[in-house]
C-alpha cells in the first residue's frame, strides 16, 4: 500500500505476524488504521451531508474529492498508476466505513472496483495509462453497463453486439440500471462479438466515452434516495476505435468475472455499512429512550433483536473478508463462491438491521429527523443487485452442493 492510503493515521509498517496477515478474518494493523481513518472522514461529513445532496439533486462531490486526496479511491489500484497498491480488501474497508457513517459512495463499487480492476488486470498499457491515474485520484469516473431489459440475470441473453468494420468496432444494443452515467467520463459496456470459428457469440468489454455519437442515455425514475442516478442506455451504431476493446477478444468471460466478483464483494461492503449505520442509530435510541423506569434497551424484546442484527452483520463481514482475501490472492474460482455468499449474507443482514432499527424507534423510525425510513428502500437494493439472492442460491446449489442445474 502506498503512503497515500496510510497517511491520515500513521506511516508505520505493520508488525502483524505473517500468520495473521494470511488469515482473511484477521485485519492487519494497516487495515485497522485505514478503517479508523476512513471512519473519521465519514464522520466529518455524516448522514446530513448525504441527505442534503440527495434533496438538492446534487452529488457527493466534496466527499469524493477528499477521499481521493487522501488516497482512498484508488486503494485497490497499482501504485505505478497512482493507486494504493492494495486490493479489494482495502477498498471494501473504505466503502463500509463511509456507509457506516451514513454517506456511502456507490461509485466506489463501479469505478475503481469493477472498471479499475478490469483495466488494471486486462487492459492495454495505453488503457492503463489513460484511465487508472484518473480513477485513482478521482478526476475520472467510469460506469459499468451489463444489465439489459430482456436479459436480466441471464447474461447469456445479452443482445448488445459488436461487429468489426475495418479496424473499428460498431456497437448496437440497450442497457438498463446503469449507475452514474451522467457523472462518468465513460462506461465499460459488456457486449458480444461473433466467434469467427464457431459463429457463437462471446462476451467482450468496450470503453465507450460519454459523448460518443450514437450513445444515448435516459434517466430512470427511481423510488430510491441516492445521489447516483440510474439510466437506460441506447447504443445505435456507436463506432469505436480498435483500442476501445479491453483485453483479449477471446477472454471475455474471464475478464467479465474479474469485474463481477469485486462488484459482489463491494456490494456486501455497501450493505454492511448501511446495516451498521442503522443499528447504531437504533442502539443509541434504545439506550436513552425511556418509557417506563428503564430505557427501552433494557427490555429483551428490544435488546435481543438488536444483538441478533449485530451478530448477523459481523458474520457477513467475515465472509466478505474471506471473499476479498481470496480475490486479492488471485483465486478467482474460490473467490466467486465466497463473493456470492458474502453478498447474500450482507444483504440479508442489512435488510434485517434496517427493519429492526426502524421498529425500535417506532413512529420516529419513519420520520425525516432520524433518517432511517429511506434505508428501507436502499437496503432492498443489496438483495436485488447486482444479482438477486435467488440466483445466488441457484449458484450455491449447483456449484457448491453439486445439485442439478435448473437454469
Amino acid at each position: 500500500m502506498s503512503n497515500a492510503v496510510n497517511s491520515p493515521t500513521n506511516d508505520a509498517t505493520s508488525t502483524t505476524p505473517a500468520s495473521a496477515v494470511r488469515h482473511p478474518a484477521i485485519e492487519t494493523e494497516e487495515h485497522r488504521a485505514l478503517r479508523a481513518a476512513v471512519a473519521a472522514l465519514g464522520k466529518r461529513y455524516g448522514r446530513a451531508y448525504f441527505t442534503n445532496a440527495v434533496a438538492a439533486g446534487g452529488h457527493t462531490d466534496a466527499l469524493w474529492a477528499e477521499a481521493a486526496r487522501l488516497g482512498y479511491l484508488g486503494a485497490n489500484l497499482p501504485e505505478e498508476y497512482g493507486g494504493g497498491g492494495g486490493g479489494i480488501a482495502e477498498l471494501s474497508i473504505v466503502l463500509e466505513e463511509l456507509g457506516a457513517a451514513g454517506c456511502p459512495l456507490l461509485m466506489l463499487v463501479v469505478s475503481p472496483a469493477i472498471c479499475g480492476t478490469v483495466i488494471a488486470r486486462f487492459g492495454t498499457d495505453e488503457q492503463r495509462r489513460d484511465w487508472l491515474p484518473g480513477l485513482a485520484d478521482g478526476t475520472r469516473k467510469m460506469a459499468f453497463g451489463i444489465t439489459e431489459p430482456d436479459a436480466g440475470s441471464n447474461s447469456h441473453r445479452i443482445t448488445t453486439t459488436a461487429r468489426r468494420d475495418g479496424t473499428d468496432w460498431i456497437l448496437n444494443g440497450r442497457k438498463v440500471f446503469v449507475s452514474g452515467v451522467d457523472i462518468a467520463d465513460a462506461t465499460l459496456i459488456v457486449g458480444r462479438t461473433e466467434d469467427a470459428r464457431t459463429g457463437r457469440l462471446k462476451p467482450c468489454l468496450f470503453i465507450v466515452e460519454r459523448e460518443a455519437p450514437g450513445f444515448g442515455r435516459r434517466p430512470i425514475a427511481m423510488e430510491l434516495a441516492a445521489p447516483e442516478k440510474q439510466f437506460e442506455l441506447t447504443l445505435d451504431e456507436v463506432r469505436l476505435p480498435a483500442q476501445a476493446l479491453v483485453g483479449d477478444e477471446d477472454a471475455g468471460l474471464l475478464q467479465l468475472f474479474a469485474g463481477l466478483n469485486p462488484e459482489r464483494i463491494m456490494t456486501a461492503a455497501f450493505a454492511l455499512g448501511m446495516g451498521r449505520y442503522a443499528l447504531e442509530r437504533a442502539v443509541d435510541y434504545a439506550r436513552t429512550r425511556q418509557v417506563w423506569k428503564e430505557p427501552i434497551g433494557a427490555h429483551q424484546a428490544v435488546a435481543h433483536p438488536l444483538a441478533q442484527a449485530h451478530i448477523e452483520l459481523e458474520l457477513a463481514r467475515l465472509m466478505m473478508q474471506k471473499a476479498a482475501y481470496l480475490y486479492d490472492a488471485g483465486d478467482d474460482m474460490a473467490a466467486g463462491e465466497a463473493a456470492n455468499m458474502a453478498k447474500y449474507a450482507a444483504a440479508e443482514a442489512a435488510v434485517h438491521a434496517v427493519d429492526q432499527a426502524v421498529h425500535t424507534l417506532g413512529g420516529n423510525g419513519l420520520t425525516q429527523e432520524y433518517g432511517l425510513a429511506s434505508l428501507i428502500t436502499a437496503a432492498r437494493v443489496a438483495r436485488i443487485a447486482p444479482v438477486s439472492r435467488e440466483m445466488i442460491l441457484n449458484f450455491v446449489s449447483h456449484q457448491s452442493l453439486g445439485l442439478p442445474k435448473s437454469y
